[in-house]
Protein backbone atom coordinates (compact mmCIF):
# COMPACT_ATOMS: atom_id res chain seq x y z
CA UNK A 1 0.00 0.00 0.00
CA UNK A 2 1.40 3.24 -0.77
CA UNK A 3 0.36 6.76 1.31
CA UNK A 4 -2.52 7.14 0.42
CA UNK A 5 -4.14 3.90 0.23
CA UNK A 6 -2.73 3.71 4.12
CA UNK A 7 -4.70 6.92 4.62
CA UNK A 8 -7.61 5.96 2.93
CA UNK A 9 -7.67 2.47 4.66
CA UNK A 10 -6.91 3.65 8.74
CA UNK A 11 -10.42 6.00 8.01
CA UNK A 12 -12.16 3.43 6.50
CA UNK A 13 -11.14 0.87 9.47
CA UNK A 14 -12.30 3.32 12.12
CA UNK A 15 -15.87 4.41 10.31
CA UNK A 16 -16.30 0.24 9.81
CA UNK A 17 -15.70 -0.22 13.55
CA UNK A 18 -17.68 2.46 14.71
CA UNK A 19 -20.81 1.64 12.51
CA UNK A 20 -20.68 -2.04 13.63
CA UNK A 21 -20.57 -1.46 17.18
CA UNK A 22 -23.22 0.86 16.56
CA UNK A 23 -25.42 -1.25 14.64
CA UNK A 24 -29.46 -1.77 14.56
CA UNK A 25 -31.56 -3.83 13.25
CA UNK A 26 -34.82 -2.97 11.46
CA UNK A 27 -37.98 -5.30 12.39
CA UNK A 28 -38.28 -6.92 8.92
CA UNK A 29 -36.12 -8.80 6.39
CA UNK A 30 -33.23 -6.61 5.07
CA UNK A 31 -31.50 -7.66 1.45
CA UNK A 32 -28.47 -5.38 0.37
CA UNK A 33 -27.22 -4.93 -2.90
CA UNK A 34 -23.79 -3.37 -3.24
CA UNK A 35 -20.19 -3.98 -4.83
CA UNK A 36 -16.48 -3.65 -3.38
CA UNK A 37 -15.36 -1.12 -6.27
CA UNK A 38 -16.45 2.10 -7.35
CA UNK A 39 -17.86 2.64 -10.79
CA UNK A 40 -21.10 0.86 -12.02
CA UNK A 41 -21.43 -2.90 -11.76
CA UNK A 42 -25.08 -2.27 -12.55
CA UNK A 43 -26.47 -2.03 -9.09
CA UNK A 44 -29.61 -0.05 -10.58
CA UNK A 45 -30.59 -2.48 -12.81
CA UNK A 46 -30.07 -5.54 -10.03
CA UNK A 47 -32.13 -3.65 -7.28
CA UNK A 48 -35.00 -2.90 -9.71
CA UNK A 49 -34.79 -6.84 -10.35
CA UNK A 50 -34.94 -7.38 -7.22
CA UNK A 51 -37.75 -5.58 -6.05
CA UNK A 52 -40.46 -6.55 -8.30
CA UNK A 53 -39.43 -10.37 -7.99
CA UNK A 54 -40.04 -9.51 -4.16
CA UNK A 55 -43.61 -8.21 -4.70
CA UNK A 56 -44.43 -10.78 -7.22
CA UNK A 57 -43.55 -13.36 -4.85
CA UNK A 58 -45.94 -11.16 -2.07
CA UNK A 59 -43.61 -9.03 -0.37
CA UNK A 60 -43.77 -5.42 0.04
CA UNK A 61 -40.49 -4.28 -0.36
CA UNK A 62 -38.90 -0.68 0.48
CA UNK A 63 -36.01 0.41 -1.36
CA UNK A 64 -33.44 2.47 0.92
CA UNK A 65 -31.24 4.66 -0.85
CA UNK A 66 -28.39 7.20 -0.11
CA UNK A 67 -29.14 8.77 -3.18
CA UNK A 68 -25.65 10.03 -3.75
CA UNK A 69 -25.19 13.56 -4.64
CA UNK A 70 -29.27 14.11 -4.27
CA UNK A 71 -30.03 17.18 -2.47
CA UNK A 72 -32.74 16.52 -0.50
CA UNK A 73 -32.38 15.51 3.62
CA UNK A 74 -33.59 12.37 4.66
CA UNK A 75 -34.91 10.14 5.73
CA UNK A 76 -37.69 11.49 2.34
CA UNK A 77 -39.90 9.47 0.26
CA UNK A 78 -37.91 9.78 -3.56
CA UNK A 79 -41.84 7.76 -4.45
CA UNK A 80 -44.58 6.51 -2.36
CA UNK A 81 -45.60 4.28 -5.11
CA UNK A 82 -46.93 5.90 -7.46
CA UNK A 83 -44.89 9.07 -9.15
CA UNK A 84 -41.62 10.80 -7.94
CA UNK A 85 -41.80 13.01 -5.74
CA UNK A 86 -38.54 14.83 -5.82
CA UNK A 87 -36.45 15.93 -8.68
CA UNK A 88 -34.02 14.18 -10.16
CA UNK A 89 -31.44 16.72 -8.36
CA UNK A 90 -32.98 16.40 -4.92
CA UNK A 91 -33.08 12.69 -4.91
CA UNK A 92 -30.01 11.98 -6.95
CA UNK A 93 -29.81 10.25 -10.72
CA UNK A 94 -30.23 6.24 -9.38
CA UNK A 95 -33.14 7.03 -6.91
CA UNK A 96 -35.29 9.02 -9.14
CA UNK A 97 -34.62 6.23 -12.01
CA UNK A 98 -36.23 3.94 -10.04
CA UNK A 99 -38.76 5.75 -8.89
CA UNK A 100 -39.72 6.03 -12.69
CA UNK A 101 -39.15 2.22 -13.32
CA UNK A 102 -40.97 0.86 -10.77
CA UNK A 103 -44.81 1.37 -9.82
CA UNK A 104 -46.12 0.31 -6.25
CA UNK A 105 -42.72 0.22 -4.25
CA UNK A 106 -41.46 2.85 -2.16
CA UNK A 107 -38.37 4.35 -2.37
CA UNK A 108 -36.47 5.93 0.79
CA UNK A 109 -34.13 8.11 0.36
CA UNK A 110 -31.65 8.83 3.67
CA UNK A 111 -27.80 8.38 4.68
CA UNK A 112 -28.98 6.86 7.60
CA UNK A 113 -30.46 3.35 6.16
CA UNK A 114 -32.15 2.31 9.69
CA UNK A 115 -33.52 5.80 10.60
CA UNK A 116 -35.04 5.81 6.54
CA UNK A 117 -36.49 2.38 7.25
CA UNK A 118 -38.41 3.06 10.69
CA UNK A 119 -39.35 6.20 8.69
CA UNK A 120 -41.05 3.89 6.16
CA UNK A 121 -42.88 1.21 8.56
CA UNK A 122 -44.17 4.86 10.55
CA UNK A 123 -45.48 6.17 7.94
CA UNK A 124 -47.28 3.04 6.28
CA UNK A 125 -48.47 1.89 9.18
CA UNK A 126 -49.12 5.18 11.33
CA UNK A 127 -52.86 6.29 11.73
CA UNK A 128 -51.94 9.42 9.68
CA UNK A 129 -50.69 7.59 7.01
CA UNK A 130 -50.61 9.20 3.49
CA UNK A 131 -49.63 6.05 1.16
CA UNK A 132 -52.11 4.07 -0.71
CA UNK A 133 -50.03 0.72 0.34
CA UNK A 134 -50.40 1.77 4.28
CA UNK A 135 -49.41 -1.63 6.18
CA UNK A 136 -53.28 -1.94 7.35
CA UNK A 137 -54.64 -2.18 3.65
CA UNK A 138 -51.62 -4.01 2.87
CA UNK A 139 -51.47 -7.86 4.43
CA UNK A 140 -47.75 -8.62 2.62
CA UNK A 141 -45.07 -8.30 4.57
CA UNK A 142 -42.68 -5.66 4.50
CA UNK A 143 -39.22 -6.04 3.37
CA UNK A 144 -36.25 -3.42 2.58
CA UNK A 145 -33.67 -3.55 0.01
CA UNK A 146 -30.53 -1.67 0.63
CA UNK A 147 -29.47 -0.21 -2.59
CA UNK A 148 -25.78 0.56 -2.26
CA UNK A 149 -25.25 -0.76 1.09
CA UNK A 150 -22.49 -3.00 1.59
CA UNK A 151 -19.94 -0.78 2.94
CA UNK A 152 -23.55 0.44 5.21
CA UNK A 153 -22.60 -1.59 8.28
CA UNK A 154 -24.54 0.66 10.30
CA UNK A 155 -27.85 -1.53 9.88
CA UNK A 156 -27.93 -5.30 9.67
CA UNK A 157 -28.96 -7.29 7.00
CA UNK A 158 -30.36 -10.78 6.41
CA UNK A 159 -28.87 -11.14 2.85
CA UNK A 160 -25.39 -9.69 0.99
CA UNK A 161 -25.45 -9.35 -2.41
CA UNK A 162 -22.76 -8.44 -4.22
CA UNK A 163 -21.99 -7.97 -7.98
CA UNK A 164 -18.79 -7.33 -9.88
CA UNK A 165 -18.39 -6.33 -13.18
CA UNK A 166 -16.98 -9.03 -15.33
CA UNK A 167 -15.26 -6.25 -17.79
CA UNK A 168 -13.05 -4.27 -14.98
CA UNK A 169 -13.40 -7.06 -11.82
CA UNK A 170 -10.98 -5.39 -9.29
CA UNK A 171 -9.27 -2.89 -11.06
CA UNK A 172 -5.87 -2.96 -10.45
CA UNK A 173 -6.51 -4.39 -6.59
CA UNK A 174 -5.53 -0.89 -5.01
CA UNK A 175 -8.16 0.86 -2.34
CA UNK A 176 -8.73 4.62 -3.76
CA UNK A 177 -7.76 6.39 -4.68
CA UNK A 178 -4.92 4.76 -6.09
CA UNK A 179 -7.40 2.01 -7.41
CA UNK A 180 -10.93 1.06 -7.40
CA UNK A 181 -11.62 -0.86 -4.43
CA UNK A 182 -13.80 0.87 -1.68
CA UNK A 183 -12.09 -1.67 0.68
CA UNK A 184 -10.05 -4.67 0.44
CA UNK A 185 -11.04 -7.76 -1.62
CA UNK A 186 -11.07 -9.68 0.92
CA UNK A 187 -14.45 -7.90 2.09
CA UNK A 188 -15.87 -10.90 -0.06
CA UNK A 189 -16.01 -12.71 2.61
CA UNK A 190 -18.96 -11.00 4.31
CA UNK A 191 -21.08 -11.67 0.91
CA UNK A 192 -23.93 -14.48 0.69
CA UNK A 193 -24.37 -13.93 -2.75
CA UNK A 194 -21.58 -12.77 -5.58
CA UNK A 195 -22.58 -11.83 -8.67
CA UNK A 196 -20.64 -11.14 -11.68
CA UNK A 197 -22.42 -9.05 -13.95
CA UNK A 198 -22.10 -7.49 -17.61
CA UNK A 199 -21.42 -10.23 -19.63
CA UNK A 200 -22.13 -10.07 -22.86
CA UNK A 201 -24.34 -13.48 -23.89
CA UNK A 202 -25.79 -15.83 -21.77
CA UNK A 203 -22.48 -18.34 -22.94
CA UNK A 204 -20.95 -15.70 -20.11
CA UNK A 205 -17.18 -15.23 -20.05
CA UNK A 206 -14.82 -17.11 -22.24
CA UNK A 207 -14.04 -20.30 -19.92
CA UNK A 208 -10.67 -19.42 -18.87
CA UNK A 209 -11.54 -16.09 -18.49
CA UNK A 210 -14.59 -17.10 -15.93
CA UNK A 211 -12.54 -20.04 -14.09
CA UNK A 212 -9.83 -17.30 -13.42
CA UNK A 213 -12.09 -14.83 -11.55
CA UNK A 214 -14.34 -17.54 -9.90
CA UNK A 215 -10.87 -18.72 -8.29
CA UNK A 216 -10.02 -15.70 -7.31
CA UNK A 217 -13.17 -14.87 -5.65
CA UNK A 218 -13.15 -18.25 -4.02
CA UNK A 219 -9.48 -17.38 -2.52
CA UNK A 220 -11.81 -14.85 -0.17
CA UNK A 221 -15.49 -16.50 0.33
CA UNK A 222 -15.16 -20.46 -0.18
CA UNK A 223 -18.97 -20.59 0.54
CA UNK A 224 -20.58 -17.65 -1.19
CA UNK A 225 -23.09 -18.60 -4.57
CA UNK A 226 -21.92 -17.15 -7.53
CA UNK A 227 -24.09 -16.52 -10.19
CA UNK A 228 -23.65 -14.71 -13.71
CA UNK A 229 -26.07 -11.83 -14.79
CA UNK A 230 -26.19 -9.82 -18.31
CA UNK A 231 -27.39 -6.51 -18.63
CA UNK A 232 -29.41 -7.35 -21.64
CA UNK A 233 -30.82 -4.18 -24.12
CA UNK A 234 -34.45 -5.25 -24.44
CA UNK A 235 -36.02 -2.23 -26.23
CA UNK A 236 -35.42 0.94 -27.77
CA UNK A 237 -37.74 4.14 -26.85
CA UNK A 238 -37.96 7.32 -29.22
CA UNK A 239 -38.00 10.86 -27.15
CA UNK A 240 -41.61 11.20 -27.98
CA UNK A 241 -42.13 7.91 -25.66
CA UNK A 242 -42.96 5.78 -28.20
CA UNK A 243 -41.53 1.76 -27.92
CA UNK A 244 -39.36 0.37 -30.30
CA UNK A 245 -37.95 -3.48 -30.70
CA UNK A 246 -34.45 -3.85 -30.06
CA UNK A 247 -34.21 -4.89 -34.01
CA UNK A 248 -35.24 -1.46 -35.32
CA UNK A 249 -31.94 -0.15 -34.57
CA UNK A 250 -29.80 -2.91 -36.61
CA UNK A 251 -27.82 -0.96 -39.48
CA UNK A 252 -28.91 2.23 -38.38
CA UNK A 253 -25.94 4.95 -37.65
CA UNK A 254 -26.18 5.78 -34.26
CA UNK A 255 -24.10 8.36 -31.91
CA UNK A 256 -23.60 7.62 -28.18
CA UNK A 257 -23.02 9.22 -24.76
CA UNK A 258 -23.32 8.47 -21.30
CA UNK A 259 -22.34 9.55 -17.70
CA UNK A 260 -21.80 6.23 -16.43
CA UNK A 261 -19.31 4.65 -14.14
CA UNK A 262 -17.93 2.21 -16.46
CA UNK A 263 -18.99 4.25 -19.99
CA UNK A 264 -17.65 1.45 -21.80
CA UNK A 265 -20.31 -1.04 -21.14
CA UNK A 266 -22.43 0.95 -22.70
CA UNK A 267 -20.82 1.40 -25.41
CA UNK A 268 -20.19 -2.46 -26.05
CA UNK A 269 -24.22 -3.16 -25.35
CA UNK A 270 -24.99 -0.05 -28.09
CA UNK A 271 -22.62 -2.04 -30.48
CA UNK A 272 -24.23 -5.78 -29.63
CA UNK A 273 -27.66 -4.33 -31.01
CA UNK A 274 -26.27 -4.41 -34.62
CA UNK A 275 -26.21 -0.54 -34.76
CA UNK A 276 -23.24 1.14 -36.83
CA UNK A 277 -21.58 3.33 -33.53
CA UNK A 278 -20.44 6.03 -35.80
CA UNK A 279 -18.92 8.14 -32.52
CA UNK A 280 -19.39 7.91 -28.78
CA UNK A 281 -18.28 10.67 -26.09
CA UNK A 282 -18.09 10.04 -22.32
CA UNK A 283 -19.04 11.83 -19.41
CA UNK A 284 -17.39 11.40 -15.69
CA UNK A 285 -20.21 9.45 -13.91
CA UNK A 286 -23.01 11.39 -12.29
CA UNK A 287 -22.26 14.79 -14.47
CA UNK A 288 -25.25 17.34 -14.71
CA UNK A 289 -25.54 17.80 -18.35
CA UNK A 290 -25.72 21.31 -19.68
CA UNK A 291 -27.04 23.01 -23.00
CA UNK A 292 -23.85 23.60 -24.27
CA UNK A 293 -23.08 19.70 -23.76
CA UNK A 294 -25.90 18.41 -25.95
CA UNK A 295 -25.11 21.11 -28.67
CA UNK A 296 -21.84 19.69 -28.85
CA UNK A 297 -23.16 16.41 -28.63
CA UNK A 298 -25.66 17.01 -31.87
CA UNK A 299 -22.50 18.53 -33.92
CA UNK A 300 -20.42 15.58 -33.21
CA UNK A 301 -22.86 13.22 -33.92
CA UNK A 302 -23.95 15.26 -37.39
CA UNK A 303 -19.83 15.34 -38.18
CA UNK A 304 -19.64 10.80 -37.78
CA UNK A 305 -22.89 10.92 -40.27
CA UNK A 306 -25.23 9.50 -37.32
CA UNK A 307 -28.51 9.07 -38.06
CA UNK A 308 -29.69 9.10 -34.34
CA UNK A 309 -27.94 9.52 -31.27
CA UNK A 310 -28.37 6.59 -28.27
CA UNK A 311 -28.36 7.27 -24.54
CA UNK A 312 -29.04 5.67 -21.11
CA UNK A 313 -32.32 5.85 -19.29
CA UNK A 314 -30.43 7.10 -16.37
CA UNK A 315 -28.95 9.89 -18.62
CA UNK A 316 -31.49 11.02 -19.84
CA UNK A 317 -33.83 12.22 -17.00
CA UNK A 318 -30.88 14.50 -16.55
CA UNK A 319 -31.62 16.19 -19.72
CA UNK A 320 -35.67 17.07 -19.17
CA UNK A 321 -34.52 20.76 -18.81
CA UNK A 322 -32.88 21.15 -21.91
CA UNK A 323 -34.20 21.31 -25.19
CA UNK A 324 -33.39 18.23 -27.35
CA UNK A 325 -33.31 17.27 -30.68
CA UNK A 326 -35.75 14.94 -31.73
CA UNK A 327 -33.22 12.32 -33.24
CA UNK A 328 -32.54 10.87 -29.61
CA UNK A 329 -32.81 7.34 -28.87
CA UNK A 330 -32.75 5.17 -25.22
CA UNK A 331 -31.80 2.03 -25.08
CA UNK A 332 -33.53 -0.19 -22.12
CA UNK A 333 -31.23 -2.17 -19.77
CA UNK A 334 -33.03 -5.46 -18.23
CA UNK A 335 -30.94 -7.72 -15.06
CA UNK A 336 -31.14 -10.91 -16.43
CA UNK A 337 -30.16 -13.74 -14.08
CA UNK A 338 -30.71 -17.48 -14.11
CA UNK A 339 -34.15 -17.89 -11.82
CA UNK A 340 -32.60 -19.72 -9.21
CA UNK A 341 -30.76 -16.37 -8.29
CA UNK A 342 -33.82 -15.37 -7.03
CA UNK A 343 -34.67 -18.61 -5.01
CA UNK A 344 -30.95 -17.69 -3.17
CA UNK A 345 -32.34 -14.27 -2.81
CA UNK A 346 -35.48 -14.80 -1.08
CA UNK A 347 -34.70 -17.98 0.88
CA UNK A 348 -34.13 -16.64 4.59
Amino acid sequence: MNLFEILYYLGFSTKKRYSLRNQKRLPYKVISIGNITVGGTGKTPATIAVAKEAARRGFMPVILTRGYRGTAKGPCFVTMGQRPLLTVDEAGDEPFLMAEKLKGIPIVKGSNRYEAGMFAIREFSGPNSLSANSLPLNPNPLLFILDDGFQHWGLFRDKDIVLVDSNYKFGNWKLLPSGRLREPVSSLKRADIIVITKNERSEDMPKPEKSDLIREIKQYNAESLIFFAEHKPVSVRLLSGEEKPLSWVSGKKLFGFCALGSPESFRKTVESTGAELTGFKGFRDHYRYRSGDMLKIKQEAEKSGAEWIVTTEKDIIKTRDIDLQKNILIIEIEFSVAEDFFEKVFSF
